[in-house]
């Protein structure tokens, strides 16, 4: 039986607010956090699905803990997003807001760094933060961590995706031996595992469902189509669900603009969000995308991170991530507060052996669909205007006075002729679109049963494509670090870490590597980056491509490396 909220020894303000926000029993990673934290002051790893209720989880404690009359920083969360810091932000105002001296401070890039000096000087006790902007904080002497006595890494395997590791190194080193970390993650992989055994003292671990699975309340499905299909496919699949709310993921940023661009020639409500757009054309699309004027978000694994978004049905995916820890979080953003939701994988054949190590790690199974032919499409896309239009309100004082001119203008018509040019006007380009629909099922694929995981080999470590070099004029003496590197080339390609192999940083020049089929994708993305406000000049070694051909190398083999890394 669920305990109450009222029984974790929460302050009464905690618990009257979390009654108003109609909570009434904790979900089950609330419960545990919660019950282990009202005796525990140590350290704690908590492992859960996203959508599970985490920041209430780590919030409640945590905003239990402040010393309300101390005006010093008492708390930090690190998340890897500006959205989820913003979420996050939002939530602890909502559970403190019985506690009006409780003062809650949002650190993060791409907004005024100004304003935010100004929210921790006001005597915030509780920081939410991401690693770069916080790091900048505290190296101009405005964020003083020696009286911190929590800090929780919320999403902390996204973080170090996105190449924050170093960061969260250098932060955690600045905080007393004395606190506690509380370690909120999706997924355990070594990095996560890493953190766990280098800053925290006999850590409590609490589990809901299995490590790196996903929620029980999606359903997997997996659809195997012709080479050069997927689109095709994409756009039937959104038709086959006409009150789809959802998300399409895609590899790369080039690949999100090209699905964006063709589902909006088509006629769906969409928009692209990838590492091309400034701060405000994001922020202008997630609020669409929130109110539900777009039905669908089309996006990167990059610039998804940390959208919280209630009520999404549908996670699609155009192709499978390189990595199964982000087909996690992909499918998380689905079946969220209890709901439950569809994760829709469109692949060809020769990924299946991808989607069984996926299926094996995340221990769930895909159910083997097929993309509708045209026929059927139509019926249902009828059967759902018909629907609607049966289900249409009459507001007769609003349009009362115009009908009877609609009556006689009507009236030479019998019903069903007058039917006939009711459908016609709605459908008439929808069987029209799908005239002589080709079937773009792979009809050569047999379906196999997934394969079980061999090892702990993770098909995202592969070398065996061969890696490329890409140079670049900036190094140690441009105070550039791998982290940076790491970040900077995942947001501007839309790639993940993983498929960053070495790092070299020199004095005045450096370079890293990719997965060779990836290379010239990453060298374009790469052409008029900028890192820490400094223009990087990119050259792609042995490719034939420079965007810096005749330029002056400053460090052809001189000066020291100081390390090399194989990213993790």
């Amino acid at each position: 039986m669920s305990l109450c909220f009222d029984e974790f020894g929460l302050r009464q303000e905690l618990v009257d607010a979390v009654a108003a926000l109609g909570f009434t029993e904790p979900t089950p990673i609330q419960e545990k956090a919660l019950d282990t934290l009202r005796e525990n002051t140590g350290d704690l790893v908590a492992l859960a699905q996203t959508g599970t209720g985490k920041t209430a989880a780590f919030g409640l404690p945590l905003i239990n803990r402040i010393q309300t009359d101390n005006r010093r920083i008492q708390a930090v969360v690190l998340c890897p997003t500006r959205e989820l810091c913003i979420q996050i932000s939002r939530d602890f105002l909502a559970f403190a807001t019985n506690i009006p001296s409780l003062q809650i401070a949002s650190i993060y890039g791409g907004s005024s760094i100004a304003l935010q000096i100004r929210q921790v000087k006001r005597g915030s006790q509780i920081v939410v933060a991401t690693p770069g902007r916080l790091l900048d904080l505290m190296g101009r002497g405005v964020v003083d961590l020696s009286n911190v006595t929590n800090v929780v890494l919320d999403e902390a395997d996204e973080m170090l995706n996105m190449g924050f590791k170093e960061a969260i190194d250098d932060i955690l080193k600045e905080t007393p031996d004395s606190s506690a970390t509380w370690l909120f993650s999706a997924t355990m992989p070594k990095g996560v595992a890493a953190i766990a055994r280098g800053f925290m003292t006999d850590p409590v671990e609490v589990t809901v469902g299995k490590k790196n699975s996903t929620s029980a309340r999606i359903d997997h499905e997996n659809y195997v189509v012709r080479p050069g299909a997927q689109l095709v496919a994409l756009k039937r699949i959104i038709d086959g669900y006409p009150d789809i709310y959802g998300v399409v993921f895609c590899r790369t940023r080039h690949e999100t603009r090209q699905v964006a661009e063709s589902l909006l020639e088509a006629g769906y409500d969409a928009d692209a969000l990838h590492g091309d757009l400034s701060q405000q054309q994001r922020d202008v699309v997630m609020q669409r995308f929130r109110n539900r004027r777009l039905k669908l978000l089309v996006a990167t694994d990059v610039a998804a991170r940390g959208i919280d978004v209630e009520g999404i049905s549908h996670v699609i995916h155009f192709g499978l991530p390189d990595e199964v820890a982000a087909y996690t979080h992909r499918s998380g953003r689905t079946a969220r507060a209890g709901r439950s939701g569809k994760s829709l994988v469109i692949m060809s054949w020769r990924d299946h052996r991808k989607l069984g190590l996926v299926a094996a790690r995340c221990g769930i199974r895909f159910k083997a669909c097929k993309v509708p032919e045209g026929e059927a499409i139509c019926k249902l896309k009828l059967a759902d205007m018909v629907e609607k239009l049966k289900a249409v309100e009459v507001d007769y004082d609003a349009v009362g006075e115009y009908l009877p001119s609609v009556y006689e203008s009507l009236e030479g018509l019998t019903k069903e002729e007058l039917i006939n040019q009711i459908v016609a006007e709605r459908f008439n380009s929808v069987a029209a679109a799908y005239k002589g629909a080709e079937d773009i099922n792979d009809r050569g694929a047999q379906p196999r049963r997934p394969r079980q995981d061999r090892g702990n080999r993770s098909y995202g470590d592969s070398r065996s494509s061969g890696m490329q070099r890409i140079t670049f004029n900036k190094g140690a003496n441009n105070r550039i670090n791998q982290g940076a590197v790491i970040r900077l080339v995942c947001e501007r390609a839309g790639i993940s870490s993983r498929q960053i192999g070495r790092i070299d940083i020199g004095k005045d020049a450096s370079y890293f590597e990719v997965e060779g089929g990836l290379a010239r994708h990453v060298f374009h993305a790469m052409k008029g980056a900028t890192l820490d406000g400094q223009r990087l000049f990119v050259e792609m070694q042995g490719g034939g491509d420079s965007a810096w051909r005749g330029a002056r190398r400053t460090n052809r083999g001189g000066g020291r490396r100081p390390q090399g890394r194989r990213a993790s």
